[in-house]
């Protein structure tokens, strides 16, 4: 997972923590964060480009990206499950990221394997990562007959 933003505040990385230790060694998370471009005398549009490139340095070339876009496909959480496991059929590694508050540059959504909206909602970029998080053991609890999608 690679993400644009600041540092996370406690209740965030705790959440994080709870669903990541939960996760079996085969789909184990890893996180990127990155910084965010300085936004003073530069249009957003320059700042997402800037960090777009930052995006792409940190990605490994046979990575399957996958962007959180508001704008992207809704995806039940059903969805996600039979997303998942095609992506572990696949064996591919696939970088999520989430982009700074202006969002992602176009090219690099347009690069994307997938455009995932995680709501119309416009949510708080620490909250997304617990939602992420939470929402992928939830899809590995499905595909694994597990009981906590269930609860």
């Amino acid at each position: 997972m690679v993400a644009v933003g600041n540092r996370m505040p406690k209740w965030v990385e705790q959440g994080v923590a709870e669903y990541h230790k939960r996760l079996p060694p085969e789909l184990k998370l890893r996180f990127r964060d990155l910084p965010l471009a300085p936004r003073g005398n530069q249009s957003a549009a320059a700042a997402m480009s800037r960090e777009g490139e930052s995006i792409r340095a940190a990605l490994a070339p046979r990575d399957q990206l996958v962007v959180l876009d508001v704008a992207g496909r809704s995806l039940s959480t059903e969805a996600l499950a039979k997303e998942l496991a095609s992506w572990q059929m696949e064996g591919e590694d696939v970088s999520m990221v989430i982009g700074g508050p202006d969002g992602l540059p176009e090219d690099l959504k347009q690069e994307a394997r997938l455009r995932w909206s995680l709501s119309p909602l416009t949510l708080p970029h620490p909250l997304v990562r617990v939602v992420l998080v939470e929402q992928i053991y939830r899809a590995w609890s499905i595909n694994a007959g597990h009981p906590y999608h269930r609860s």
